[in-house]
């Protein structure tokens, strides 16, 4: 189960629940992933809609190491995500917007 007020997001992946946190380092991760110089760069491509399956998926794996999985983004591509696309989508923006903005 995900604590919202700690930053984290539930996925789904072959129907097991994933908490995903995007810390220190899984923010560093993601920023050298994406090639971004900074992450208002990528949350803006997020909020105007601008986003790729890249970012998506650099998302979810940052935010799954922020929670403590040990995979790769390898086998992130070869996983069953709860939603499909769009699901996988909501996660990476909820887990974004939650990394910077505290709940109400």
């Amino acid at each position: 189960m995900s604590n919202p007020y700690a930053g984290e997001v539930t996925l789904v992946m072959d129907g097991q629940p994933h908490v995903l946190r995007l810390t220190l380092g899984a923010l560093a991760e993601l920023e050298a992933a994406l090639g971004e110089d900074t992450l208002l760069a990528l949350v803006e491509r997020f909020e105007q809609g601008r986003f790729s399956a890249r970012d998506v998926l650099a998302l979810l794996v940052a935010g799954l190491r922020g929670g403590g999985w040990q995979g790769q983004a390898a086998d992130l591509t070869r996983a069953e995500i709860a939603g499909g696309i769009h699901g996988a989508a909501q996660v990476a923006a909820q887990v974004l917007a939650r990394a910077f903005t505290p709940p109400v």
